[in-house]
């Protein structure tokens, strides 16, 4: 059984005469009557009642007439789908998320691509911290990732996306607390909150790395997964922490957030994807992003460093200089 032979019946049975429907399929009629005999014969049915005068269905006609139509429109849906994939309008495009940048920029992502391209599902992934989304990006598993620089891994591109400084958080009546700025060097017998060790947290990469460069090691004494849990454990006093300004909005009772001193610790968070990667539907999510999610301007100059000394009791942690931050999220 041919779709040529199945238009045919369909507009043969529409049309209840063989001339009109071959002129309406752009053919011959004498074609035409044999593709239906031929129909007719491969299922073993008569389809018509032919006279001199007219045509009609007959009842096995009738029947076939209604799921002959509904292929006939699968099909055209599929030619329509098919040509929208091609041209990235339709399509599945996996994306891997967690942590703070993530959790600010990706809701103005997911609107932007809904608005765009209706056709493009976002599958999305979470509890994937930045370097296991970079990893999933690299070997084909995810096709986008929300991920923080560097971008080490071979065929991997990326996007800078934003840009978010270390801070401290630590609980209120802590003997550090009321300091306008801390020194990394002055948390060196503190107990930490962080991220699980190997689970591809970016964010416990860089208390590492700040807290090495500071002359000691931290003391984790206490994991969790998320950003939440880590500073309502902060609240509670079990330790402190080195979080991103896009935390800050968070707020504890009993926490508050402090600068670092020194010379800001900048992450630079980005979008990761390979540029091998067939999908169309990818190309179209990345030309949505450049837009939505664009490069961060270029930081100013930084002001001079306040002179160290206690912090004023009536600016509360929401006021500091990082208090208007973004989301934040599960983790990086």
């Amino acid at each position: 059984m041919e779709l040529r032979h199945l238009s045919s019946f369909v507009a043969v049975a529409e049309e209840l005469h063989f001339g009109r429907a071959a002129r309406r399929l752009q053919m011959a009629q004498p074609p035409l009557s044999q593709q239906i005999r031929q129909l007719e014969k491969e299922l073993g049915v008569q389809l018509f009642e032919r006279s001199t005068r007219s045509v009609r269905l007959t009842s096995a006609g009738e029947a076939f007439l209604k799921p002959v139509r509904t292929v006939l429109e699968d099909l055209d849906i599929a030619r329509r789908v098919a040509k929208a994939a091609g041209r990235g309008e339709y399509g599945r495009v996996s994306v891997g998320f967690a942590g703070a940048s993530s959790h600010a920029t990706l809701p103005r992502l997911t609107r932007a691509v809904r608005a765009a391209h209706p056709g493009i599902e976002l599958v999305m992934r979470g509890q994937t911290y930045a370097n296991r989304a970079l990893a999933r990006v690299a070997d084909g598993t995810l096709d986008l990732g929300f991920v923080r620089l560097p971008v080490t891994q071979p065929g991997v591109e990326h996007r800078v996306i934003g840009e978010e400084e270390l801070v401290c958080a630590l609980p209120s009546d802590h003997r550090l607390a009321r300091q306008r700025s801390i020194a990394v060097e002055d948390l060196a017998d503190e107990p930490f909150v962080s991220f699980p060790a190997r689970t591809g947290s970016s964010l416990r990469d860089v208390t590492l790395q700040a807290c090495e460069a500071a002359g000691h090691h931290p003391r984790v004494v206490q994991e969790a997964p998320d950003s939440y849990t880590i500073l309502a454990l902060v609240a509670m006093g079990v330790g402190v922490t080195l979080t991103l300004t896009s935390c800050m909005h968070i707020q504890q009772t009993g926490l508050v957030y402090r600068p670092l001193s020194g010379r800001p610790v900048v992450l630079q968070a980005a979008l990761a994807w390979r540029p091998d990667n067939p999908s169309a539907a990818l190309r179209s999510v990345l030309d949505v992003a450049a837009e939505a999610l664009p490069a961060p301007e270029p930081a100013p100059e930084p002001a001079p460093e306040p002179a160290s000394g206690p912090a004023p009791e009536s600016v509360p942690a929401e006021e500091d200089r990082h208090g208007a931050a973004g989301q934040a999220g599960e983790g990086d």
